[in-house]
């Protein structure tokens, strides 16, 4: 697909098909009312000839405009003027895109960024629709061998603006959104991937390939006897139970003076978890190759940070590993000793995940970072507590906290900041180790955080629970690519 920004009077355009938005009472937006004066009055007759009234999502495809340079217009309702939220704002740009993708259009001009976006600017206007199309004319076809309808026709987009510093501002707008999307393909195919395709080892290839795509970009994969070396006995404690050998990925963006200390991602790498000795209900398992999704995000996002070229030092980690059941698997009650130094009881071999982030953490620590973010899909119980709109965040550094939620917003890939209380680290006491893998049935997402806060003590950290937000299940069912946007966001607000 591809995006321009483009400076031309309303009638001198030509397209297949011509995108703007009307408010609530029918009332046209700039560029749709100078669209209209150009096909003399055919929108404003229409829209009162029919049903719609300009409400959040409404849609009138005019498949005739009797203009041979406009093939068709299609009118996407943005609600009241000056009312329109930037999440109503996205559920108008993805109306826009079902819409866009069923007219079969190879080509088509956009102006709906021109729309009033509360606290929104031009850039983040255009970004929203990129990233909603790119997102809409994905398909997983890579294990597909029967015949699939036929994909849409859509291969350019062009966006109307206005005078120089537009053009500009929108050329970078589409720059950013382009990196984003491709950074969220990157995870979706990775995540979409069964498990017995992307094992630990497969995950490791594929990094190193994105990685040959920079020179500022470098990548390593440390194999299970550097992991030994390292004494990161946590993590391969859970490796045990399978024949698939655990990876470490290491991804390091080098965009400035490599003096200047990095931000680290942290990204959970269980290409499937079948919980080992305490295994998991049949039920749904096969959603279970999702589990590495937080290191399909970390990956995705060290992508679009190189193709965009950011201006500093980021650097990606991806614990890889199968959870299984078998004869040399963790067992309940089994100790292990971290990276750290400190001892686990593993009380609930199906909580894995933060034995190889506790490790991952302690590794992260060499780099001496600015800050470390973990992403994993770390908790059922997060998915209790706050359902599958936002992501769970927890912190021990309120101006991390704040950024991240601040890229939250702006990204519209939401977080909502959980408790990291003295009072829950209780939970986790043991009367053989240091401490225990679980903390009982209570609060399972926050003892699961302040487990990871342990090994965290010494940077600025922030844990993002994604098992809520990292995949569809049902009908849809699929990877979502979350938060990459967030990500992606966080890092460009630190340039």
């Amino acid at each position: 697909m591809e995006y321009k920004a483009k400076s031309e009077q309303v009638e001198s355009l030509q397209s297949a098909c011509v995108l703007v938005g009307v408010y609530q009472k029918r009332k046209l937006t700039p560029t749709a009312s100078l669209l209209d004066d150009r096909l003399q009055g055919l929108l404003e007759s229409l829209l009162k000839r029919d049903d719609i009234e300009g409400k959040v999502g409404d849609l009138l495809i005019v498949n005739h405009t009797g203009d041979q340079a406009i093939e068709r217009v299609i009118l996407v309702g943005l609600g009241k003027s000056g009312e329109l939220t930037p999440k109503a704002y996205r559920s108008a740009l993805n109306a826009a895109a079902r819409a866009l993708k069923a007219t079969h259009a190879k080509h088509a001009l956009s102006a709906l960024h021109e729309a009033e976006v509360e606290g929104q600017t031009l850039s983040h206007n255009i970004r929203q629709f990129i990233e909603i199309v790119d997102s809409s004319l994905y398909r997983f076809t890579e294990l597909k061998t029967e015949s699939l309808a036929p994909a849409p026709k859509i291969n350019k987009m062009d966006f109307l603006v206005h005078g120089a510093k537009s053009i500009a501002t929108a050329e970078k707008a589409i720059e950013q959104a382009e990196a984003t999307s491709m950074g969220v393909r990157i995870a979706k195919e990775l995540a979409n991937l069964p498990g017995n395709v992307c094992t630990p080892t497969y995950l490791a290839d594929q990094a190193e390939k994105i990685g040959k795509r920079s020179k500022k970009l470098k990548t390593k994969i440390l194999d299970e006897r550097d992991l030994e070396a390292l004494g990161m006995g946590a993590f391969l404690s859970v490796s045990k139970g399978s024949v698939e050998p655990a990876r470490m990925i290491v991804m390091e963006y080098t965009g400035t003076s490599a003096k200047t200390k990095p931000y680290v991602l942290i990204g959970k790498g269980l290409t499937f978890d079948a919980g080992g000795i305490s295994i998991k209900p049949a039920a749904s398992m096969d959603e279970m190759k999702y589990d590495m999704c937080g290191g399909a995000s970390v990956i995705g996002a060290l992508a679009a940070v190189a193709e965009m070229q950011l201006p500093i030092n980021v650097v990606g980690l991806v614990p890889a590993s199968e959870n299984l059941p078998s004869g040399s698997a963790n067992k309940p009650g089994d100790i292990v000793t971290s990276m750290a130094g400190l001892t686990i009881e593993i009380l609930n071999t199906d909580a894995e995940g933060r034995l190889l982030l506790c490790d991952a953490l302690t590794f992260a620590k060499r780099y001496e970072p600015q800050a470390v973010i973990d992403v994993a899909t770390l908790t059922g119980a997060c998915i209790v507590a706050l359902g599958r709109h936002p992501s769970g965040l927890w912190s021990n550094n309120e101006e991390l906290a704040a950024a991240i939620t601040g890229a939250a917003d702006k990204s519209l890939d939401r977080v909502w900041r959980m408790p990291l209380w003295e009072e829950y680290q209780d939970q986790l006491k043991s009367n053989f180790a240091d401490l225990a893998n679980i903390g009982g049935p209570d609060g399972g997402s926050v003892t699961a955080a302040c487990f990871l806060s342990k090994f965290a003590k010494d940077f600025p950290w922030a844990h993002l629970d994604i098992a809520g937000t990292a995949w569809k299940t049902g009908a849809d069912k699929g990877a979502t690519g979350r938060p990459v946007p967030l990500l992606v966001q966080y890092l460009m607000d630190r340039v």
